[in-house]
């Protein structure tokens, strides 16, 4: 198996803005929800919020090309400005990790 056809977790840490409830911000995250089930490749999707208030958006995709080709095409969708408002912006932190072993129920 090659590194390129591994599923990649695409892991974004954050802090909400400003003025931003966690109800807020999951209704808006929830807009979200049938581009990212529709994208090609997509296989989950968590959203989490630790005791620190910083949040954790989870996203396992098939590989690296599906999860680059959802970056590039994520902020030009509709509900992509409302939500991306909704973040402190200087607290972002994105990356993509090559998942090497899972386990689920």
């Amino acid at each position: 198996m090659t590194k390129t056809n591994l599923p990649v977790a695409e892991v974004v840490s954050f802090e909400l803005a400003e003025g931003i409830s966690d109800a807020q911000f999951v209704s808006l995250s929830q807009a979200s929800e049938n581009f990212v089930r529709s994208a090609k490749g997509f296989l989950s999707r968590t959203l989490s919020k630790g005791e620190d208030g910083r949040w954790t958006d989870y996203v396992l995709w098939k590989d690296m090309d599906a999860a680059q080709a959802m970056a590039a095409d994520f902020p030009k969708q509709d509900f992509a400005q409302g939500l991306m408002a909704a973040i402190a912006p200087d607290t972002v932190r994105m990356e993509h990790q090559t998942v090497l072993w899972q386990m689920l129920s």
